[in-house]
């Protein structure tokens, strides 16, 4: 059977990137104007000379994303697991090389932990976990939805990639949205910055995707790590990628996030520094190219930022988050995967969005409705 793999092979890096350099401003207004927006109206969206449109994109952008979700923000919590790998990842604070205590939430400090995100409010949690098969794999994952499920209405999942059988049992489970990000869609440096471990294999992350939509996963959260490598060209590659998850497993809804290189233990440099004008453009263009997409903003960002994005087209907003396992309440001395932004409480990330005239909301399906 066809994957991702085989489109993507028919695409080059350098080409997309003198591509993105030959965009007009002519290009770029001949694309907004257009009702049906293609793969190559997001690449002129995408592109250093689109930024003398930014204001008028970020206008559409408001208004679409009102047309389509209202005024309301999706809230949720991550929850993290383990962080425990096997990996070794030159960005991320549990890479294998790092010399840090490592921890794995028992059924006992999972319960802890829900309890005290149940009481903020949160009803939708993102079970998070280094990439360690032995240690937190299909049964360890399947066991903690269980325990989970009376608390959350919503669970979605971040870990490492998993096989279409395995996915299914999670979906059997209750699993409503699995994210996987493929970091960089820049093939030739992949392996500098995942030198050993199963994530080094390039192609198998890639095909990730397919096998989730063959599971019949509900939603499917990509995203590349900005700061890799050329946020404009891997991105032209995420949304590619998106746009043929859409066509090919179409019963499922699409989400895409913008996680920044943040400090964390042991990491390396930003290669590529993305400025908060240039998260706004990607936000825009992934906005008018896609009025159906989802768009989350996690606590990387700072507040100033997030404030401004909730009526600029973000959907969901992560708040409140710890990124270490047990940060909640069980282990808040626990090394974190990397260091957030906004550490503003749960309440407070409410109220700012109701200042801005629109609705936090902490449910937004519920799983009797599995039918969808």
């Amino acid at each position: 059977m066809k994957s991702f793999k085989d489109f993507f092979e028919k695409y080059q890096w350098d080409e997309i990137k003198a591509k993105l350099e030959k965009v007009t401003l002519s290009d770029v207004e001949n694309s907004l104007q257009k009702k049906n927006k293609t793969i190559e109206d997001f690449l002129n969206f995408l592109s250093p000379v689109a930024a003398q449109k930014l204001e008028l994109m970020a206008k559409m952008t408001q208004q679409l994303t009102q047309k389509r979700f209202g005024k309301t923000i999706q809230l949720y919590a991550p929850l993290y697991l383990s962080n425990e790998c096997q990996n070794i990842c030159t960005y991320c604070g549990f890479s294998l090389d790092n010399a840090i205590r490592r921890k794995t939430l028992t059924d006992t400090e999972l319960m802890i932990e829900a309890t005290v995100l149940k009481s903020m409010g949160v009803n939708h949690v993102l079970l998070v976990s280094g990439e360690a098969n032995k240690t937190v794999g299909i049964d360890y994952f399947l066991n903690a939805v269980r325990l989970l499920k009376p608390y959350f209405a919503n669970i979605s999942i971040e870990v490492q990639p998993l096989s279409e059988e395995e996915y299914q049992q999670l979906h059997n489970a209750g699993v409503n949205a699995v994210l996987v990000y493929q970091e960089t869609y820049h093939q030739e440096v992949y392996k500098e910055y995942h030198p050993k471990g199963k994530k080094s294999n390039f192609n198998f992350r890639l095909e990730t995707p397919d096998r989730i939509g063959q599971a019949g996963i509900h939603k499917m959260g990509l995203g590349i790590l900005l700061g890799l490598e050329d946020w404009r060209v891997d991105s032209f590659f995420n949304a590619l990628h998106i746009d043929y998850l859409q066509k090919q497993y179409w019963k499922s809804r699409y989400s895409v996030s913008f996680p920044r290189l943040r400090p964390a233990e042991g990491i390396i440099e930003p290669n590529f520094i993305m400025s908060d004008r240039d998260l706004l453009q990607l936000i825009c263009a992934y906005r008018i190219w896609n009025e159906d997409l989802e768009i989350s903003v996690s606590t990387r960002e700072n507040e100033t930022f997030r404030n401004n994005i909730i009526s600029l087209g973000a959907t969901a907003m992560s708040a409140a988050s710890k990124t270490n396992p047990g940060g909640y309440a069980v282990d808040k001395a626990s090394l974190e995967q990397f260091e957030t932004s906004d550490e503003r409480s749960m309440e407070e990330i409410k109220n700012i969005i109701k200042k801005a005239g629109y609705d936090p909301v902490m449910k937004d399906w519920d799983a009797v409705y599995n039918g969808f």
